[in-house]
C-alpha cells in the first residue's frame, strides 16, 4: 500500500473512532460541553477546514481508483478473448491482472468508505447539535436550568423569595386599602348619626311650637 493510501486508511480508522465517540451515550452536561468546545474552538475550525481539503484529494483518488478498476476489467475481458487458440490466458499474465484488479478494488473501497463515513459523521454531528438545542429549550420551558443543578436550585430559591416578597407587598397594600375603607365607612356613619340627631331635634322643636 502506497503512502497516501496508508494515510487514507489511517483517516478511515480515525473516522470510525470518532463516530463511536459520537454515538456513546454521555450525560447531558458533558455532551453539551464537548460539542460547545468543538463548535466554538478556532483550532477545531481550522482542522475541519483542512479536512475538507483532504476529502477533496480523497475524492480524486476515488475517481482514479474507479477508473483503474474499469481499465483492469476491460483488460481482463480482452485478455480472455484474445488469448491462445483455446482462449485461455497465460497463468502469469492472469495472476498479474488479477492482482492489479484486487489492488484497484481495494483502493476504490477504501476511498469510497472514507468519503461515505465523512458524510455520516457530518450528518450525525448536525443531528446531535439539533438534539442538544431542543433538549436545552425543553429544560428552559420546564423551568430547569440546563447549566448546573446548584445554579438551578439557587435560581429557584431566588424566584421563590421574590414571589413571597411580591405577595407580602400586595397584602400590605390591600390592608392599607381596607383600613382606608373602614375610615371612610366610619366617617359616613358618624355623619349619618349626626344628621339623624339634627333631624330628631328639629322634629321635637316643631312639635313644641304646635
Amino acid at each position: 500500500m502506497t503512502l497516501y493510501y496508508s494515510l487514507v486508511f489511517a483517516l478511515l480508522v480515525f473516522e470510525m473512532a470518532l463516530f463511536a465517540t459520537l454515538i456513546i451515550p454521555l450525560p447531558f452536561k458533558l455532551k453539551r460541553g464537548l460539542f460547545t468546545f468543538i463548535s466554538e474552538n478556532p483550532i477545531v475550525a481550522k482542522i475541519q477546514y483542512g479536512m475538507k481539503i483532504t476529502f477533496i484529494f480523497i475524492l480524486i483518488l476515488f475517481v482514479d481508483s474507479v477508473n483503474r478498476v474499469y481499465r483492469v476489467q476491460v483488460e481482463l475481458a480482452n485478455a480472455k478473448h484474445s488469448g491462445a487458440a483455446a482462449g485461455v490466458v497465460a497463468g502469469s499474465d492472469r495472476m498479474e491482472v488479477q492482482a492489479r484488479k484486487f489492488y484497484s478494488q481495494r483502493n476504490m473501497y477504501l476511498c469510497g468508505f472514507t468519503l461515505f463515513l465523512s458524510l455520516i459523521l457530518n450528518r450525525t454531528y448536525v443531528m446531535i447539535l439539533d438534539t442538544l438545542r431542543l433538549e436545552t429549550e425543553v429544560k428552559k420551558l420546564r423551568g430547569e436550568n440546563p447549566g448546573s443543578d446548584k445554579t438551578s436550585s439557587k435560581l429557584g430559591e431566588a424566584g421563590g423569595i421574590g414571589e413571597i416578597a411580591r405577595l407580602k407587598k400586595d397584602l400590605a397594600q390591600r390592608d392599607r386599602d381596607l383600613e382606608t375603607l373602614k375610615k371612610q365607612s366610619q366617617g359616613l356613619t358618624n355623619e349619618y348619626n349626626k344628621l339623624g340627631d339634627q333631624h330628631t331635634v328639629n322634629d321635637g322643636s316643631v312639635k313644641k311650637d304646635r
